[in-house]
């Protein structure tokens, strides 16, 4: 089966202001900068990270069947003479300067999100809803960063309909350079929350940050923000500020063009009626949480802006999944009947803390069971950290939840807040927590799992998924 050409050669040459060198392929399928999961006639990006050096895997992703690999002049020496290269200056500017390429050569539209929560969510369920109407290109995982978003730019197809870019920053002037590389058409700010606090001096300034997104916004493009969050009308000045030609707003007040009327939470799913740009809209959303019922406003506001039909749109959306470790709901086979799992140990902040919570309290414990929160510091909130880890206890309790375990010296703050009756069990850090979790899950539990990615609370999950695995999935493991 022949491989689709995502570049030819010759462009990707032109492109990066490349030297060619060796027995070179006419095109390659597909750009990569890990070489074990590229492709069979993939481009390498030999990029140095602040670990490791992608030159010291230039000869494993050859042998594993790239096509060719990008190295830095400096670095040219160290491969064979006939070895395929693409040889530059600096590997990480090639990349930027193919992703400008890629978009220069774009026609569709292009979506941009960022926010201080909910940007992958939002990401993913656009890319659900755009699929539908046309190919739809959209960045892998999270790559919403200094080499996440130049990567999923440069493998945009020439001849999708619409693409979808994640924006992301830890520091003011990291978004502006992203959106200036991607040109959004649409540009969706989800919402702004306390969170990278250790870098900023106040939310204002966190808003401020994630204006940036509007300085790449081609002339003519749309803003989509949350009307309901406190930084609004300071985005709406930013906006503004920049010449941003439409600004659309979405959330439950009065005033939103995209505007929640009503919606069912369930456990599993929820059922929203809304206006969407003047049309009334009702549809179901596969995945459960009151955040996503308001994020998907702005995904529905922005399909249609893009030209998408608004109806398919919402069809569409009955088929959304979280993503792994934002939601994702597992089964556990305990001793007695089972337990519910609410993986939700990719990242965490206050605000998605208290949604990751809520969702917890929307789920239905079985018989004699318990909403369980096994939660993991919250990092990078700086001298606000111990106040909001505290601050956690009203929400546990507002939602109901029965017993919670803590893992670092963060949730310390929550674990001295909590009523006696609600403490499950404390330890310095998530290994040591591990063990308490396991021996209390029984039968009819439901179990939340939340941190930071820094307090490691996937291991967590892992360690009961081996403990407690569907008996199916055991079956099918040992046959």
């Amino acid at each position: 089966m022949s491989v689709q050409t995502l570049w030819t050669v010759d462009a990707m040459a032109t492109a990066m202001r490349a030297r060619r060198d060796g027995p070179l392929p006419a095109s390659i399928g597909g750009i990569s900068i890990d070489s074990r999961t590229l492709g069979a006639g993939d481009a390498f990006f030999a990029i140095s990270g602040d670990n490791r050096d992608g030159h010291d895997f230039v000869a494993a992703a050859l042998k594993a069947g790239a096509g060719l690999a990008v190295v830095s002049r400096a670095k040219r020496d160290a491969f064979a003479a006939d070895a395929p290269l693409l040889v530059v200056d600096d590997v990480l500017e090639g990349l930027r300067d193919l992703a400008r390429a890629a978009r220069a050569r774009f026609a569709g539209k292009v979506i941009a999100v960022t926010g201080s929560v909910g940007k992958t969510s939002t990401k993913e369920a656009l890319r659900l809803v755009l699929s539908r109407e046309g190919e739809t290109h959209a960045s892998a995982a999270s790559y919403n960063n200094h080499w996440g978003v130049p990567l999923s730019l440069s493998r945009c197809p020439a001849d999708a309909s619409f693409a979808v870019f994640e924006l992301g920053m830890n520091h003011a002037g990291e978004i502006g350079p992203l959106s200036q590389l991607v040109q959004p058409d649409i540009a969706i700010i989800t919402t702004i929350a306390p969170v990278h606090l250790e870098y900023f001096a106040s939310v204002d300034a966190i808003a401020d940050a994630k204006a940036e997104i509007f300085e790449g916004l081609v002339d003519g493009g749309d803003a989509i923000l949350n009307r309901d969050n406190a930084q609004f009308d300071r985005l709406v000045d930013r906006a503004r500020d920049m010449r941003v030609s439409r600004i659309v707003s979405f959330g439950e007040q009065a005033g939103a063009e995209a505007r929640l009327i009503k919606c069912v939470l369930q456990p599993e799913f929820s059922t929203v009626q809304a206006s969407i740009l003047g049309d009334d809209v009702t549809y179901k959303l596969g995945a459960p949480g009151r955040h996503l019922v308001l994020n998907s406003l702005a995904v529905l506001a922005a399909a249609k802006l893009a030209g998408a039909d608004l109806a398919i749109a919402a069809l569409a959306l009955a088929d959304l999944q979280p993503a792994n470790g934002r939601g994702t709901r597992i089964v556990l086979d305990v001793p007695g009947g089972s337990a519910l799992l609410i993986d939700e140990s990719y990242n965490a902040n206050p605000v998605s803390m208290v949604a990751a919570l809520a969702l917890l309290g929307q789920a239905e414990p079985g018989p004699r069971g318990r909403r369980i929160a096994v939660l993991g510091d919250m990092l990078e909130l700086g001298a606000q950290s111990a106040e909001l880890h505290a601050g956690l206890a009203q929400p546990i309790v507002d939602h109901a939840v029965d017993l919670v375990f803590c893992a670092g010296p963060g949730m310390r703050n929550l674990w001295e807040a909590l009523p006696s009756n609600r403490r499950g069990g404390y330890a310095n850090d998530s290994s040591a927590l591990e063990p308490q979790v396991l021996e209390a899950v029984s039968s009819g539990d439901a179990i939340m799992i939340k941190g930071s990615n820094g307090s490691r609370m996937t291991p967590i999950v892992k360690a009961l998924q081996r403990r407690f695995a569907p008996r199916a999935a055991m079956d099918a493991a040992q046959g």
